[in-house]
């Protein structure tokens, strides 16, 4: 297994790769929105590592990943597949099951962007 990258290599791949460019906050939800969408290899399977409000699941719950979700706001959101729907749920409350490289580092630099700290191992 590879070391995770220290959080020096990550921002700067973050200013240099996916926010270059974007100053507000509007314009980096729009850079991570395309730099999300262009990165994750869909579908993919994903388990629920926290409960939310917006969100009918509940952790531990495992949904297959379909697509990124077109409505650009602050928090990025991905469509799911689960219980015979599709909908969308915040990325930052999942965790993808067994990611090809480049899906694991995208939503690796979600989770540190969003600050919750989480790395997938």
């Amino acid at each position: 297994m590879t070391e995770p990258d220290s959080d020096d290599e990550r921002d700067e791949r973050i200013r240099n790769k996916i926010i270059v460019d974007a100053y507000t906050p509007d314009e980096q939800a729009i850079s991570w929105c395309y730099y999300l969408e262009d990165t994750l290899s869909v579908p993919f399977e994903a388990e629920c590592i926290e409960r939310r409000a917006i969100s009918p699941l509940q952790e531990g719950e495992q949904v297959a990943v379909v697509g990124m979700i077109s409505e650009v706001v602050q928090e990025m959101f991905v469509e799911i597949e689960w219980k015979d729907r599709q909908f969308g749920v915040p990325l930052a409350q999942l965790q993808p099951v067994d990611p090809d490289p480049k899906t694991k580092e995208a939503i690796n630099d979600w989770h540190y962007w969003e600050g919750d700290g989480t790395r997938i191992q």
